[in-house]
């Protein structure tokens, strides 16, 4: 017990203030919109899931990253072993294949894969620390990424395949890799894009792209999501609405309010100003996966660190942007906001391994 304690004087502070913060601002936002239905089940569901999510946050604080990172092989097995379990036996919802039902709990493979992904690669390029400009390790973490990727794609959920692989590019990105290896990798990069809108993707995904491009090309149908959305962000002004009283989310004009497009409801209601808050919050989170990197007492540990950002950097990016009608509309969570168990218990997985990277840095310093 007092070595729990001493280990738990050197937690992050900041880390879990912006942590506390973030998850009370989604809470009061999912409230608000749950108004609307006069049913506060999915309110009641994430509080379930936050339970879970801080018992996983807490649990692996204290997990030492490094014991955790050599059950990827394990881990990596088993999370394919589902999703392929998904594309034979799974039941379609929304169109796809992506929640083994338990009954009480959807689960979301898709979504645990992107932590295990991690702390592959983060140990991959640990261990072949020296010889990172070979192409046999680049190869090696793309094809390690690129399965689960496929898997993930066919289900499909184009937005959770593209986060693998932005937590991919990212982790190398912060890596010792020469340039003109980052030039042979966008140029493939964008070929993949390329076969992968031939032979991959759906007609209702491709149809996501262009529409995004031009919503007058279905203003009732996929155009209406984006302008609806875009209604609801311009509505809120600089102070909002108010809580509870957003037009778009209240009356249901706006689809999805509680999980894709809950950012737009939130700048109805809180306005310009409110969600320049909590933008702001999530910098400062940002900021501090980045200082934590930094200041990891090893390489792998920088590396965890360095995807648990690219993973919560790549959600928050995505979301906001088809929120604002920047990008087209994927199905990414927002973070710590959307409701949705996995996405949540991952989001709180991830945290608590960077703050036993965090606990261990410091202890090491002192």
């Amino acid at each position: 017990m007092l070595h729990f304690l001493n280990k738990f004087k050197y937690s992050d502070i900041p880390l879990q203030i912006s942590v506390l913060l973030l998850t009370v601002s989604g809470l009061a936002m999912l409230y608000s919109i749950s108004l609307s239905n006069e049913n506060l089940g999915a309110f009641w569901k994430q509080l379930v899931f936050l339970g879970i999510g801080l018992v996983g946050f807490f649990f692996f604080s204290f997990f030492d990253y490094q014991t955790l990172a050599k059950t990827n092989r394990v881990l990596y097995i088993i999370f394919l072993v589902f999703l392929t379990y998904l594309l034979v036996f799974g039941g379609i919802v929304r169109g796809g294949r992506r929640w083994i039902d338990f009954g009480f709990f959807g689960f979301q493979p898709a979504e645990f894969v992107k932590i295990v992904v991690i702390l592959g690669l983060a140990r991959l390029l640990y261990l072949r620390r020296g010889q990172i400009n070979s192409w046999s390790v680049l190869i090696w973490s793309f094809a390690y990424a690129l399965v689960p990727t496929i898997l993930v794609v066919l289900e499909p959920d184009l937005g959770s395949s593209l986060i693998i692989l932005s937590i991919w590019a990212g982790i190398l990105l912060v890596s010792p890799i020469k340039k003109k290896f980052l030039a042979i990798l966008f140029l493939a990069f964008v070929s993949t894009c390329g076969i992968t809108w031939k032979f991959f993707l759906k007609d209702f995904q491709r149809d996501r792209v262009l529409v995004f491009i031009n919503p007058e090309l279905d203003p009732r149908g996929r155009g209406y999501n984006v302008k609806q959305a875009t209604i609801a962000v311009g509505g809120g002004q600089l102070t909002g609405r108010g809580l509870g009283k957003g037009v778009q989310s209240q009356h249901k004009f706006l689809p999805e309010r509680q999980t894709d497009f809950i950012f737009a409801a939130s700048s109805e209601e809180l306005g310009f100003l409110g969600c320049s808050a909590v933008l702001s919050l999530f910098l400062f989170l940002f900021i501090r996966l980045i200082l934590i990197a930094k200041r990891a007492k090893d390489d792998l540990g920088m590396y965890i660190s360095c995807g648990v950002f690219f993973l919560l950097f790549s959600h928050v990016l995505i979301n906001v942007g088809m929120n604002i009608g920047l990008l087209p509309v994927t199905g990414i969570p927002l973070p710590f906001f959307s409701a949705g168990g996995s996405s949540m218990i991952v989001t709180f997985i991830g945290l608590g391994i960077v703050q036993n990277i965090a606990v261990q840095s410091k202890i090491l310093r002192f």
